[in-house]
């Protein structure tokens, strides 16, 4: 396993966009439909906004009609980690970066039964597209 990379708040918000910072670093979210990211048949992996690591291949992704990027699993059991979060009066679980802590959205049980049937929504901002990986 990687070593976790801790950095200053000020290095974050020195590396990060306003929003990449919101989101990744101070548990926001990004608004619905508002990311570049549609489904498409494109081979890559979806990388950690803030480390890069790598964190969710396109072939798992798929269309949840929930406005975030939507995939069934993680590209391994280790990238990510998951917390329980109660905030917003909600009972959801958490997923962030197994590597930097970022941010990146929840799972939700409610994915596709014929797969895992989980659903993690992420957030746009948390994730950048390596196409061809």
């Amino acid at each position: 396993m990687r070593r976790k990379i801790e950095k200053s708040d000020a290095e974050w918000r020195a590396e990060l966009t306003p929003e990449q910072y919101r989101v990744t670093r101070q548990k926001g979210t990004g608004p619905p439909f508002s990311g570049g990211y549609r489904v498409t048949n494109e081979h890559g992996i979806y990388h950690c906004t803030c480390c890069h690591a790598p964190l969710f291949e396109n072939e798992h992704k798929f269309d949840a009609g929930c406005g975030w990027p939507s995939f069934d699993r993680s590209f391994t059991a280790q990238c990510v980690e998951e917390n329980h979060d109660d905030s917003a009066g909600m009972q959801r679980t958490e997923v962030i970066c197994a590597r930097c802590d970022a941010h990146l959205g929840h799972v939700f049980p409610d994915g596709p039964p014929e797969t895992t049937g989980l659903r993690y929504c992420i957030n746009s901002v948390a994730i950048e597209f390596h196409a061809g990986e």
